[in-house]
């Protein structure tokens, strides 16, 4: 039986800045603190699960430079005890990092990025990954330049990747970034058929399908936000969608079942940062689904998870324990 999760992506290194609020062009603001630590998708989910003190491995897949950055992020693989033997090294190129302004309470997040190594991890190094892992989550997709790169067969390299992947055994996860681009329908779409379990935002999932999820008063539609994730099932994601956001988050499978939690609240003033949710949101998706939780269970885990992150500054510096996890999720 297969057991255990690889992550492989985006690695770098963030700076996150905490400030009052972003200035208007022009001005300045203060930085009122700074907190350095390793992050991007893999980084994050992986080090999520080793925190969770989950009984089953996990498998670090990316690449990195011959920098300062690129040593800190292996060094911060061994200390979590995540297997990094196939992490690449690129000659002459940059670890990837970001720089992130962060206003406090939460309110808002600004990420500026330098994409380096993770842009050159490709087919070749994925394929090179053999373990006897379950699942295999990729992301973020959308900043990855070769993968994210055109394929005459199959429209987009990551497509092809995926599809590799499944073929080794593995059931594929996938994660993308929120930008501002008109390039979901073309990268993200081609993909869906190759995903076992796609795990994103509302932003996202609004972009990849142009149903409009979020009114201008930033409320949130429920029955839109249904609409796109049975279109992103339609489209070819094999076994479930799940779709995140500030309010909650909701999953719907390729069966039909369906099931929406309102998000864990914590009062703006104890919300340090935001950095991070997502993924914490989705580590606990993963660890779920590797244990056949139910999707309630499923949402329930996740969100919780979610919620621990928001009050640290750094990616994964909240992450709990399962035992922690559920005895909140018991206790609340």
């Amino acid at each position: 039986m297969r057991k255990g999760i690889v992550s492989a992506g985006n690695w770098l290194v963030d700076s996150v800045k905490m400030i009052e609020k972003y200035p208007s062009p022009g001005n300045l603001i203060t930085i009122e603190s700074i907190e350095v630590g390793a992050g991007g998708c893999s980084h994050n989910v992986l080090v999520d699960l080793a925190k969770m003190k989950a009984d089953i491995p996990l498998y670090a897949g990316g690449c990195i430079g011959n920098d300062a950055n690129g040593k800190y992020i292996i060094e911060q693989i061994k200390s979590n005890n995540i297997d990094g033997q196939f992490m690449t090294v690129i000659p002459g190129e940059l670890t990837s990092y970001t720089d992130v302004m962060a206003e406090k309470g939460g309110k808002s997040r600004t990420y500026f990025h330098y994409r380096g190594a993770n842009a050159w991890l490709d087919i070749k190094h994925l394929e090179n990954i053999d373990t006897n892992a379950k699942i295999f989550h990729l992301g973020y997709l959308l900043l990855l330049d070769k993968l994210d790169s055109y394929d005459n067969e199959y429209k987009v390299r990551a497509a092809r990747a995926l599809k590799m992947l499944q073929e080794k055994g593995y059931k594929t996860s996938v994660d993308v970034v929120s930008e501002e681009s008109d390039r979901f329908a073309k990268i993200i779409v081609p993909c869906l058929p190759y995903i076992n379990y796609l795990i994103i935002n509302e932003i996202e999932a609004a972009q990849c399908c142009g149903i409009r999820i979020r009114e201008d008063d930033d409320s949130y539609s429920l029955d839109n936000l249904k609409r796109a994730a049975k279109f992103l099932l339609d489209n070819g994601v094999n076994e479930q969608v799940t779709i995140h956001f500030p309010e909650g988050g909701y999953t719907i499978t390729k069966a039909g079942k369906e099931a929406f939690i309102e998000s864990y609240k914590l009062p703006s003033k104890d919300i340090v940062s935001t950095v991070g949710a997502g993924d914490a949101f989705c580590a606990g998706m993963l660890y779920s689904i590797h244990e056949n939780y139910s999707i309630e269970k499923a949402l329930q885990f996740a969100s919780a998870s979610a919620r621990f992150n928001l009050l640290n500054a750094t990616c994964t510096g909240g992450a709990p324990d399962i035992n922690h996890i559920n005895s909140f999720i018991q206790h609340i």
